[in-house]
């Protein structure tokens, strides 16, 4: 059996999927429902059976031969303000689990994240460069530190992996903490025009980065790292590749005008038709904002994965592929 927290979320469900890929049907997705619209996100999966994550470790002992237990279940909300909440769900869960997987050997894969580094200008997987700003980077990063003590005596695989920007498919219902990518296409579909920041310190409108990476390849990270046990440590993932805004934004537009008879634009025709529209740099931002992440995978090339991450304009069209209405594609078409 394969466990998976998080199994109905967002990346969560996604592991699954890559799961069922490989044939794997013995999985136990574990989750909390209590918003209720993620169960969409598993009626395509096959799994094995579904548990509250609030019964998961006192049943643990129960539940016999585990192969391997995805971590992917955590509060992400980043402006998140309860500390007590964000401690215990993110790291005192955490902990359980990393404790028995250690006492019955069992190969841990959890997700951490990007937010451990905090503003810092230097994206590798080093003390010298985290410093968490939230209470949600801290209580991944205080996890993390535990993880690296442990390492050098380890029963069983400990894989942490740091998820820089994440989008795709499965993510509506994180509502305002989807991804970037996710609001685009909403702008895109209700007005016909996308949103970005303006000019701020150093960088012109819209040129702000960040290492944007596809849900389906985060996906196939963690399922690479099973597949490689011989593997144990903390990994950033993300492209390694830093991307503008602009450049997503390009991308969202491109996706559906080709999907809808027209042909791609270029950026400062975008901008002329007034196709992208620029705000004026939120006052309460100021001094708070990265303008520039990219993931440093130096690290994971050297663990020998070798996988070949997809680049914006890619991911985009996969995304928009995977969730584009055929009717109103149509309907589009039909006005050309």
């Amino acid at each position: 059996m394969i466990i998976v927290t998080g199994a109905a979320g967002f990346i969560g469900s996604q592991v699954v999927k890559a799961l069922n890929q490989r044939g794997e049907r013995a999985i136990l997705a574990v989750d909390n429902l209590t918003k209720g619209d993620k169960f969409r996100n598993l009626v395509m999966l096959d799994i094995a059976d579904y548990m509250d994550k609030t019964e998961l470790l006192g049943r643990l002992q129960q539940l016999g031969k585990i192969d391997a237990v995805f971590h992917q279940g955590a509060c992400s909300d980043t402006t998140g303000s309860d500390g007590r909440y964000m401690m215990n769900n993110n790291y005192n869960y955490s902990i359980h689990l990393l404790d028995f997987c250690q006492q019955q050997r069992i190969p841990l894969i959890y997700a951490s994240s990007a937010a451990t580094y905090g503003n810092s200008s230097t994206f590798k997987e080093d003390p010298r460069y985290e410093a968490p700003l939230n209470v949600y980077g801290y209580s991944k990063w205080l996890f993390d530190q535990v993880v690296r003590r442990r390492l050098g005596a380890t029963t069983a695989p400990i894989v942490g992996l740091r998820y820089f920007n994440v989008y795709g498919p499965g993510e509506a219902h994180k509502g305002r903490m989807a991804s970037v990518s996710f609001h685009h296409m909403q702008q895109w579909k209700s007005q016909r025009q996308v949103r970005l920041f303006g000019a701020h310190n150093d960088w012109d409108a819209g040129e702000q980065q960040r290492d944007f990476i596809a849900v389906q390849d985060v996906a196939q990270i963690n399922c690479w790292m099973y597949e490689h046990p011989q593997v144990s440590g903390i990994f950033n993932v993300g492209t390694g590749v830093a991307a503008s805004f602009n450049q997503l934004a390009q991308s969202v537009i491109n996706a559906h005008l080709v999907r809808e008879g027209h042909k791609a634009l270029s950026l400062e025709s975008m901008q002329q038709q007034g196709l992208i529209q620029y705000l004026d740099f939120p006052e309460d931002l100021k001094g708070k904002y990265q303008s520039f992440t990219q993931a440093d995978i130096t690290r994971l090339r050297e663990a020998g994965c070798d996988y070949r991450f997809m680049p914006v304009a890619e991911g985009v069209e996969a995304y928009v592929s995977a969730t584009i209405d055929p009717s109103e594609q149509s309907r589009h078409r039909s006005q050309i």
